[in-house]
């Protein structure tokens, strides 16, 4: 009560988690504690071989869906959150009308490969750690900056509306933020760093690297912090809620982690696998295959990078042997029916779909399966899909440590498949190293809200974000070591026959 007028204060914090699967939105109370959630799924569109597409105005549809129904759960009104942040799959790329909102084509999602030839294209003039200096990335599929220039050679009209300056490019946090506000074009630096077209020091679009890749300026967003007011939403129900906190989903995971000292390194299993290691201030140049990219920036305060190693395909792997093969009806059966057999039985899974990223970077590897023999069954085959994630981390924490020069002593853990305690406990053996899983799951979605608590005095600071972080459970390994070094010198043999499969 101040001058006989009541003080309404903010109970909660809301996050929407925009992922390659599916749209989230989750209300947080001042603990961090997740107090209600809604989920919708979205399509995957495969119009050829390798390529991935989602439609931007159902994903709009599922976020304002999520919102509506995640409010509706705790029963409360705008004014009763304090902020919103969004985090999104990063590098899927959206073109849409300035003045309409409309899509001029589907989203070329992350996981797209169709602009192989233009890496290889790009790469004849200074290989393909040619932009690597500036924006800590090589040249890949991966990243945002060739589907734009694919979409605007190949969808007619595009670069001349671009030009023109009708068209506005985001990943799919600036598509939803310019949705939510009726029109702010923003992005923040996690996700720009994403694009291959910002600057790791100057945080800014760098003028050469447009002139390289062909981008108009125009089309591009405003690269804001990762926590301030950005606007606020003209949603029905969240009007007029500041828009407080945006990050990539990876970095909004490290947030909500609390790996704020260099050195702290987490590990998300969701789709892909994104193993990332705070490296505060300093911007560390991989040697070892891995990425240079923003950790986070609050605010005024100077920028934190990280080094990250991203996996393409790993519970995307699980998804796919329950809907091509049949082979489970559920995703989470997958546990059980690994845990029918005592070991892998020699089979090896390399899931390069959409080629290898870390530590390889080969997009034109492919998928195979190795070690088969007539006393292979079902089982083995699934030990195999949980152990090709674990592998493929070891690959990733090894190239970290040779570039940080720290140990990653203990691995942070969140995501979909840290359920799987055969994959959890796997993971320890063949790490050598302890695995913690968080207590709160929901660390993409936190770190967001985060961000967004943070801009808006929601949580006091970082200390008392640390104090609310706490452990679930560890994994401590087992496995002899020779076993443990048999085992991943196999992994190491079967990828390297999914190599250059195109070729």
């Amino acid at each position: 009560m101040r001058s006989g007028i009541l003080v309404f204060m903010p109970k909660y914090v809301g996050a929407v988690d925009q992922g390659t699967t599916s749209t989230r939105f989750l209300i947080f109370d001042q603990t961090g504690k997740p107090v209600a959630c809604a989920q919708k799924e979205h399509e995957q569109i495969y119009p050829a071989p390798g390529w991935v597409e989602h439609d931007p105005e159902e994903i709009w549809f599922r976020t304002q869906q999520v919102i509506s129904e995640a409010t509706a759960q705790l029963r409360i009104e705008p004014r009763e959150l304090a902020a919103i942040g969004i985090t999104n799959q990063r590098e899927t790329t959206v073109l849409w009308d300035r003045k309409t909102g409309r899509a001029a084509h589907n989203a070329v999602v992350w996981q797209d490969t169709r602009v192989g030839g233009l890496v290889s294209e790009f790469a004849q003039s200074g290989g393909p750690d040619r932009f690597r200096a500036k924006t800590g990335l090589p040249l890949s599929t991966y990243f945002s900056v060739l589907k734009i220039r694919w979409l605007l050679d190949h969808v007619p009209g595009t670069r001349e509306r671009a030009e023109a300056g009708d068209l506005l490019f985001g990943t799919i946090d600036s598509f939803l933020v310019w949705r939510l506000t009726g029109g702010l074009h923003v992005t923040d630096c996690t996700n720009a760093s994403r694009t291959q077209l910002m600057n790791l020091e100057t945080l800014d679009w760098d003028v050469d690297l447009l002139g390289s890749f062909g981008i108009p300026r125009a089309i591009l967003p405003e690269i804001r912090s990762s926590s301030e007011v950005y606007g606020v939403a003209n949603l029905e129900a969240v009007r007029g809620v500041p828009l407080a906190g945006i990050l990539g989903d990876q970095h909004a995971a490290l947030v909500g982690q609390t790996c704020f000292q260099a050195g702290e390194a987490k590990n998300t299993y969701g789709t892909g696998c994104f193993l990332l290691m705070n490296t505060g201030r300093e911007i560390v140049p991989s040697r070892f295959g891995l990425l240079t990219t923003l950790a986070y920036r609050f605010g005024n305060q100077p920028a934190c990078y990280a080094l990250e190693g991203s996996v393409a395909i790993t519970g995307a792997l699980v998804q796919w042997v329950r809907d091509n093969f049949g082979l489970i009806r559920e995703s989470s059966e997958i546990e059980a029916l690994a845990r029918t057999v005592e070991d892998n039985g020699g089979v090896y899974f390399v899931p390069a779909f959409s080629g290898l990223y870390a530590p390889y970077w080969k997009h034109n590897a492919r998928g195979i399966i190795a070690g088969l023999t007539r006393h292979s069954n079902k089982g083995h085959l699934a030990r195999a899909v949980l152990e090709a994630t674990a592998f493929q981390t070891r690959e990733v924490v090894e190239a970290m440590e040779k570039d940080a020069g720290l140990p990653v002593t203990t691995l942070r853990t969140d995501g979909g498949m840290v359920a799987n305690e055969l994959l959890m406990q796997f993971q320890a053996d063949i790490l050598a190293r302890e695995v913690v899983r968080a207590a709160i799951p929901e660390t993409t979605a936190l770190g967001a809200a985060y961000a967004a608590g943070l801009a808006t005095g929601f949580f006091r600071g970082l200390d008392q974000l640390r104090a609310q972080w706490s452990v679930d459970r560890v994994w401590k390994p087992s496995m002899e070591d020779g076993r443990r070094e048999s085992l991943y010198a196999f992994w190491k043999k079967a990828v390297t026959r999914s190599f250059d499969w195109l070729e």
